[in-house]
């Protein structure tokens, strides 16, 4: 198993471009692969929420993998959002995942079955026994219907690859709880980029952040100014991002942050349905703050 600290830091959730067929932008793809490393994004997520996951097939789900790590080519680690709400789907994914050659896999609380707090932990320990990847659990209540409780992620945490945890339930006592009562070694990486500098003072290990697709060299600098101690300027920065961290969810993610890629220039306005393009309120709030942040 690879060493899990180099997973540290600032992990950018990508958006899926799409082409105006919607089709996988393979080409737009690779480029933003490209540039988030320029930028000193420490590790790459595929096929997250930000990347539309639900609205792909499993084989684009597969390309979308393949893609991204073969773009990558090991400059930065890859994880690969493998989830699903039906055990033996996830357990299919995250061996793709693995076989494809990511470093991790980033896998959801079912969603919509909302199954007790028993079913969470064998979901999570059936997919954990069937693959030799970390694998880190993502708890995102407001998404999926049911919270991973700090008891039940704490006997995840017993077993042997399960080694982190994205926490997004935006609850900071449960937040602060794990990082207190968490095994050593056990990460947690905040799931909301609002407030990561907090989840950062109290023990955190870095964010999985949708953010870091705009301003990836900003965040990374905001995270690693907090790990070296230097909180004065990861304050600054934190300030400055937070206009944007908020408009990125004033509608559904990922809507405003393919959005405001558009504007700068890095991928065409496409969604897939549900999704659809943003109200021209709050489109225009976007491009203002977009001008204020001097990214268009």
């Amino acid at each position: 198993m690879m060493d899990v600290k180099k997973l540290r830091g600032t992990i950018v959730a990508l958006v899926t471009p799409f082409d105006d067929q919607k089709r996988i932008d393979e080409v737009r793809l690779r480029r933003l692969v490209d540039w988030q490393i320029s930028q000193g994004t420490d590790v790459l997520l595929a096929c997250g929420t930000t990347g539309e996951s639900a609205t792909l097939s499993h084989e684009e789900h597969h390309r979308v993998m393949e893609i991204v790590i073969d773009q990558a080519a090991n400059r930065v680690p890859v994880i690969c959002g493998a989830g699903s709400n039906a055990t033996h789907e996830a357990i299919d994914l995250s061996r793709y995942a693995e076989q494809t050659g990511a470093a991790a896999v980033l896998s959801v609380c079912p969603y919509y079955n909302k199954p007790n707090q028993e079913g969470l932990y064998q979901h999570f320990r059936a997919i954990s026994e069937a693959i030799r990847l970390p694998l880190i659990v993502y708890n995102v209540p407001g998404r999926t219907g049911v919270n991973l409780q700090p008891a039940t992620l704490m006997r995840l945490a017993q077993l042997p690859n399960i080694i982190g945890v994205k926490e997004a339930s935006g609850n900071i006592s449960q937040i602060m709880e794990i990082l207190r009562i968490r095994p050593q070694g056990f990460m947690l990486f905040s799931g909301d980029d609002a407030i990561t500098l907090p989840v950062l003072s109290v023990g955190g290990d870095g964010v999985i952040s949708v953010v870091a697709n705009e301003t990836p060299a900003l965040l990374h600098e905001m995270v690693w100014s907090a790990f070296n101690g230097d909180w004065q300027r990861s304050q600054e920065l934190h300030h400055f991002l937070m206009p944007l961290m908020e408009l990125n969810f004033i509608e559904s993610n990922p809507i405003p942050v393919k959005t405001a890629m558009a504007m700068m220039g890095l991928l065409e306005e496409n969604f897939r349905l549900p999704l659809v393009g943003m109200s021209a309120e709050n489109r225009e709030k976007l491009r203002r703050c977009l001008v204020d942040l001097k990214l268009i």
